[in-house]
């Protein structure tokens, strides 16, 4: 059963009384993949960049380990490509995973260049191993804070660049869109309530990931997926949504957020032990605790339930205090708070949601399926990830192909005519509501059903169960109209909650992260992507358009 589609915004009442605003390029999205569109095509066109918290806040600023290049003279890019293709378990697309890690030697350079303060060791950049990497190639700053050094270089430059307006606490509700084509969005003041119209030539969008679909995770609280969801209902193709990647070791502490233990970690020489004490990734993985994370989320699991325990323990004992100080000051600062002292205690870890290797239809350029409209960064599938990512891809998909987005929009949008401003329909108020809607409930219980039913591994019968869930509370949720974006966000997650549980009950394998415990086995008629768009929902009988 599939949950009723929303009609939110197709044609019916004028909104010619919310005032209208012109730009160029529209970048939604302040992560690396949105900072670096809104500078690439600031050169030579007027940029609005929107954020719906502040410029500083995305998931990229948390990348701990760092970010993936061929740099050094005992790495290539046919290596970097064949460990990016292996990870990818047969389906990433090659032509996209050559491009990333070529350009993406360009992109750091860039990175370098401007002045980002990436570690370095004799006067060279200095580099780390991690997870299912052949080499040590791995850039860091700040010892475990490379995504917040890469996003303060980035932000600085966009907050000096004349071209570019930067838009701060304005949430997108939708993407103002017509006969498969876009031309601006609808967005909403969250302190306010107030409504603005953006029109432009080229929009892009690079609103980052969906992590707070589920109860453990690794990612901030604007994780809602809203960008998934806004291109979806203006009919972009959402591929490969059954790919979420979980992260092995989360920081396991009650009170504690859910916080990311970098996988350089144990790239670093760190153990996993189970609560008896003993090391078990052998057991599991001939690489040990460097094999990949989807093979080490579900080693950690397995152990957990052999041993009737919550989670396990990374052994940073013997590593040593002037590597931990010097490699993991945030961690260590994190794990102090929480009276956790890594130099001499276990580290309690267990898996998180942490990244969706799929999302919104892309080609190389940073097309969707939608005239006029781009995306970028982990919004969208590129391809380069297939069936699970490669550790530190994800910041350097978010630069070479942000940088893509930004370029080929400037040109979309010099080629774009002017257009009529479509009539919008807005739906009912919440205030008309006898009994109002308790959005924190309906998020609460969403996020334990995808823990349950759309986690590390899955079943036929968890994922019926979770449409037909979800298709009860969308009859009540998602027709309505909002006052506060907290509302849209919900729907958004429910939206995405669904079409993640179609696309895992449409692949009837075992592949990366993708685990059917009904189909364990990983098939070669799989070697090929889920496609979903909009369209694939109105056959159901209770869809609402």
């Amino acid at each position: 059963m599939n949950m009723p589609a929303q009609k939110r915004f197709l044609v019916s009442t004028d909104l010619s009384m919310v005032p209208s605003i012109k730009t160029d390029v529209l970048v939604i999205g302040s992560g690396v993949a949105g900072l670096s569109a809104a500078l690439a095509a600031a050169e030579t066109s007027q940029v609005m960049l929107v954020t719906k918290s502040e410029l500083a806040e995305s998931a990229s600023r948390y990348a701990q380990g760092g970010i993936a290049a061929a740099l050094n003279d005992d790495d290539s890019v046919e290596m970097h490509v064949n460990d990016t293709l292996a990870a990818g378990q047969g389906i990433c697309k090659k032509d996209a995973v050559g491009l990333l890690v070529s350009e993406g030697i360009e992109r750091c350079r860039e990175l370098i260049d401007w002045g980002t303060p990436f570690d370095r060791e004799d006067g060279h950049i200095a580099t780390t191993m991690e997870g299912a990497h052949s080499c040590r190639r791995i850039l860091h700053a700040d010892g475990d804070a490379t995504g917040r050094a890469i996003v303060n270089t980035l932000m600085d430059k966009v907050r000096q660049h004349r071209n570019i307006r930067i838009q701060e606490g304005y949430f997108t509700i939708d993407l103002l869109h017509q006969e498969n084509e876009c031309f601006g969005a609808l967005l909403q003041d969250r302190s306010y309530g107030r409504l603005l119209q953006v029109e432009t030539g080229a929009t892009v969008v690079a609103t980052g990931g969906l992590g707070r679909l589920y109860r453990e995770t690794t990612n901030p609280d604007v994780a809602t997926g809203d960008g998934y969801a806004i291109c979806f209902r203006a009919g972009a193709v959402l591929e490969d949504m059954e790919f979420v990647q979980f992260h092995p070791t989360t920081l396991y502490v009650a009170g504690a957020p859910r916080f990311l233990i970098s996988e350089s970690v144990r790239g670093e020489g760190a153990y996993l032990l189970n609560c008896r004490g003993e090391r078990f990734m052998n057991k599991y993985a001939e690489q040990g605790e460097l094999a990949p994370r989807d093979v080490v989320s579900r080693s950690i699991l397995r152990e957990m339930h052999e041993t009737g325990s919550t989670h396990v323990f990374l052994d940073l004992r013997h590593l040593g205090e002037e590597l931990t100080s010097r490699r993991f000051p945030n961690i260590k600062m994190i794990c102090k708070d929480f009276n956790i002292d890594i130099d001499r205690e276990l580290v309690p870890v267990r898996p998180a949601a942490h990244y969706m290797m799929g999302g919104v239809q892309t080609d190389l350029d940073a097309k969707t399926t939608v005239a006029r409209l781009f995306a970028a960064g982990e919004v969208a599938c590129t391809g380069v990830h297939g069936a699970n990512r490669l550790a530190s891809n994800s910041l350097l998909e978010g630069i070479v192909f942000g940088h893509r987005a930004g370029v080929n929009a400037v040109a979309c949008a010099k080629e774009s005519k002017a257009r009529v401003m479509p009539v919008i329909k807005m739906l009912r108020s919440h205030a008309e509501r006898v009994a109002p809607l308790d959005l924190d409930d309906t998020v609460m219980s969403l996020k334990s059903l995808t823990w349950r039913d759309l986690g590390v591994f899955r079943n036929e019968g968890q994922l019926e169960n979770a449409m037909q869930t979800i298709a009860r509370w969308a009859k009540y949720v998602m027709n309505e109209q909002f006052q506060h974006p907290r509302g849209y966000e919900v729907q958004n997650m429910l939206t995405l909650a669904n079409v993640i549980a179609k696309a895992a009950y449409i692949r009837t394998e075992s592949r990366g992260a993708h685990q059917r415990i009904d189909f364990p086995q990983t098939s070669k008629d799989w070697e090929r992507h889920v496609a979903l768009s909009i369209h694939d929902f109105e056959s159901d009988e209770d869809s609402l358009f």
